[in-house]
């Protein structure tokens, strides 16, 4: 087939590889800003075009046949070649511009990130962010997502990981709440509390070591137990100002003084220190590439300084 053939089709292969990579019409579509039915409909003149069938499609799922494979697997280093040299280039105009795509945990990107992108955006307005926020595991790659603000003890080695602060776990309870039930002095005593428990891995049991200077740090496992699970330190946190219990949260999700409208919640237990939740550093993660735009570039280096002068703030209180 000449190239005045194939030219009218690149877009259409692009989008070939892009479901390749999403497995999704509907993600492909997205990432593609086209419609599903675009999508689905530009496929469809792509393998009369080529005379074979190049997708396999159910209800519940998409996959590539032999063939589309092949195509993909062929083309693949082609267009990211392609968008690689496009970067690159638009990156020499000295100007940062473009969209990034950004995902957070809903809590840290209420409470943190929207001030701190208002702020990047008056500092580059050529360049434009979608945030999602959402506390589910996101597939960068698969969702077209450039960049994830997570906390984490181990970021993946397939991602290119930017440390942007530490931050721990801190067992928490209203004054009300600990003037009803008592304050507990060592971690057992929890089993006999109401605990408000995040949704996830472990959420019934909480680990425990002490921070005194023994060599060998005493560890405790306690079961735990409550009348509210949620996925968000927000709703944890609006369920402990009302004194239903004693929760666990990140420290960005909450500060420790308070006001007559919004009142403090009282650090339960400060000389055990809580393992295996949230994760001890705050990362931007994005999935490896030999190049990084200019604009994921700057946008990182603005969280770090963001990140590093509101915890600064934060110890300082």
């Amino acid at each position: 087939m000449s190239t005045d053939h194939i030219s009218p089709l690149l877009s259409d292969l692009h989008l070939l590889t892009v479901l390749a990579s999403t497995r999704s019409f509907t993600q492909a579509a997205l990432r593609l800003g086209v419609s599903k039915a675009s999508a689905s409909m530009r496929i469809s003149e792509l393998e009369r075009s080529a005379g074979v069938m190049l997708v396999r499609r159910t209800t519940r799922s998409v996959g590539l046949t032999e063939a589309g494979q092949q195509m993909v697997n062929d083309m693949q280093p082609a267009f990211d070649r392609i968008q690689q040299s496009y970067t690159a280039a638009r990156d020499l105009v000295g100007t940062p511009r473009g969209l990034i795509r950004v995902t957070a945990p809903v809590a840290l990107g209420r409470q943190h990130l929207a001030r701190i992108i208002a702020n990047f955006l008056r500092q580059f307005p050529e360049i434009q962010i979608e945030l999602e926020l959402t506390d589910r595991f996101v597939n960068l790659a698969k969702e077209g997502f450039d960049l994830a603000i997570r906390h984490t003890n181990t970021p993946p080695e397939t991602h290119v990981a930017w440390e942007l602060c530490q931050t721990r776990s801190i067992l928490l309870a209203s004054a009300d709440y600990l003037l009803r039930r008592g304050t507990p002095s060592h971690p057992s005593e929890l089993s006999n509390h109401d605990c408000l428990l995040y949704l996830g891995s472990h959420a019934g049991n909480w680990t425990f070591i002490h921070k005194g200077k023994r060599k060998t740090p005493e560890r405790i496992g306690v079961n735990i137990k409550g009348m509210l699970k949620a996925n968000n330190s927000e709703v944890l946190r609006d369920a402990m100002l009302a004194g239903l219990g004693i929760g666990l949260l990140p420290d960005f999700s909450l500060p420790l003084t308070g006001t007559e409208s919004s009142p403090a919640l009282i650090q339960v237990l400060p000389d055990w220190q809580v393992q295996g939740f949230f994760g001890e550093r705050i990362y931007a993660l994005r999935p490896w590439s030999p190049q990084v735009p200019k604009s994921v570039e700057v946008f990182v280096t603005h969280l770090r300084q963001s990140f590093a002068q509101d915890f600064a703030n934060a110890d300082a209180r």
